[in-house]
């Protein structure tokens, strides 16, 4: 109780602070970027004498890489390239979030900045259209690790009553959820909804639709937007694609994926030809559908809770334990789009959207 009462005192007096304003012509621009775990995000903040309305007119700017893993001590300086900006939802008024590339001392990027490449393949692609909705399924922890709402020495009931849930005992976190939806919206993030998933304490939010480049975009930031949220709540937001093992649901990235063909009219056929492609190229896939070369999917692709078995490629209409999902609603229409059920939920998006552009779109081996 004494520890609540002081973050709420210490909400309190925050608050106070974040009603001054500020000259009209400053803005704070807070950089947001990749770290070289591929997985974590960094961020710091910079005064501006100006607000700015476009990528190009804010500075590159550094940060010490040793200490985010992406550079030596002794030549640490990495370069901070902006990219996107988005309205900050927490200082709020002119303030900015910022997405930035990250580059080497030598100006080439670093081994974690996966966009570069990305937006090369969606320009190459552009003539396709393709379209991404991505949904991003995670954990919540208390700081010790434990999932939220869990009893301290033991599990809750097994699944069946928490999926898109309402009450007590059933869904954990819902306050923590609501507060991300809202700063997702209002920073200008194309997020489409959010529910419950099937382990308690776990959630999903969807981002999407969005062509190109844009996904991977809106889908880092929104993730830096979760574990602040989630910080400010004192929890943790848990990216892990199977943090508990045993009969539970693990968690993913499904991707549902178009092209311009796919979604006229008899694009069933498009969708199909898509899938078949997919079929040659399954473990190359797999490998960029997870960190350390897919292999943090291992434990999630097991064939049991709506999962394909990771060693073996399928599809179906409206099944939930295949590589590649077809909605009822899209064989019905003969047009639509297919859901990639693979990606890990700690996947990299502009790796899983390049890859599904060079196979689909661009027919690369």
């Amino acid at each position: 109780m004494t520890t609540v009462l002081a973050e709420l005192t210490n909400k309190t007096v925050l608050d106070r602070y974040f009603r001054l304003g500020i000259p009209d012509q400053k803005c704070q621009a807070m950089y947001v970027w990749i770290d070289g775990t591929g997985e974590n995000l960094r961020s710091k903040t910079r005064t501006l004498n100006f607000v700015p309305s476009r990528p190009s007119e804010l500075p590159i700017w550094n940060f010490d890489g040793s200490s985010t893993g992406q550079a030596e001590g002794s030549n640490s300086d990495v370069y901070l390239h902006p990219v996107v900006i988005y309205r900050d939802p927490f200082r709020l008024g002119n303030n900015k979030l910022v997405l930035c590339e990250t580059y080497k001392y030598n100006k080439q990027p670093t081994e974690t900045n996966n966009r570069w490449h990305c937006l090369a393949t969606m320009k190459k692609a552009e003539k396709f259209h393709p379209w991404f909705g991505m949904e991003q399924e995670y954990t919540l922890l208390d700081t010790d690790t434990h999932p939220l709402g869990w009893p301290k020495n033991g599990y809750p009931g097994p699944q069946g009553p928490y999926h898109c849930a309402v009450g007590a005992g059933k869904v954990y976190g819902r306050d923590i959820i609501e507060a991300h939806y809202k700063a997702c919206l209002y920073s200008g993030i194309e997020i489409a909804g959010t529910n419950a998933e099937t382990m308690p304490a776990q959630w999903e939010y969807q981002v999407g639709p969005c062509e190109g480049i844009t996904m991977g975009d809106d889908l880092w930031m929104s993730r830096y937007l979760l574990h602040h949220v989630a910080e400010d709540f004192n929890v943790v937001a848990c990216l892990d694609p199977k943090p508990i093992l045993g009969d539970w649901n693990g968690a993913g990235l499904h991707c549902n994926f178009s092209t311009e063909a796919m979604r006229e009219a008899n694009g069933l056929a498009e969708i199909e030809k898509g899938i078949e492609a997919l079929s040659k190229h399954h473990h190359q896939h797999l490998k960029e559908y997870a960190p350390h070369e897919g292999k943090d999917n291992e434990k999630r692709l097991i064939g049991t809770h709506e999962t394909s078995d990771m060693y073996t490629f399928t599809y179906g209409v409206a099944d939930r334990g295949v590589s590649i999902r077809i909605p009822r609603m899209v064989e019905q229409d003969q047009k639509g789009y297919f859901e990639d059920r693979r990606p890990a939920s700690n996947a990299d998006p502009y790796k899983v959207t390049e890859i599904l552009v060079r196979t689909v779109c661009l027919n690369e081996k």
